[in-house]
């Protein structure tokens, strides 16, 4: 993969968010949406200062690139992100089908100052009953009619 020094420019913003991020007290994660060469969206990660567990740079940075866009497909933009997703973004990413991802640190890095996501990747890897956060089936038949309807 041949890296060009514009896609060094938009990870240097990414992690200009990330250090924006820290100095206001958030977490040490940024991102920016390019398409076209430009960028759409970017973000850092806002879970302490929103209160929400799911306000990931990542995730932040896609919620405004579909705003903007107006579109949940994201398959014509590209993702510049500080660290390596966690699970949550991952799947937040293929979902709006990003087609490429760079990223700067790794998940091994973020687990050295205890962002450790080996606990969701493992507990994924569990089978359903054997995951540490119970799993139980309720009213299967009456939430299957809207998939039905769909």
């Amino acid at each position: 993969m041949n890296i060009a020094e514009q896609d060094k420019t938009f990870m240097r913003e990414a992690i200009r968010l990330a250090d924006e991020s820290v100095q206001n007290g958030g977490g040490p994660f940024g991102a920016v949406i390019v398409r076209d060469g430009e960028i759409v969206a970017g973000s850092a990660n806002s879970v302490t200062r929103d209160n929400d567990p799911t306000a990931h740079a990542e995730v932040n940075t896609i919620r405004q690139a579909c705003r903007k866009l107006g579109t949940f497909d994201l398959s014509d933009c590209v993702i510049y992100t500080s660290c390596e997703p966690c699970p949550m973004c991952l799947g937040a990413i293929y979902w709006a089908h990003i087609s490429r991802i760079y990223y700067g640190n790794t998940k091994k890095d973020a687990a050295a100052i205890d962002f450790a996501d080996d606990f969701i990747y493992k507990e994924l890897e569990q089978h359903i009953t054997e995951r540490s956060v119970p799993f139980i089936p309720l009213l299967r038949a009456l939430t299957s009619r809207p998939l039905r309807e769909s």
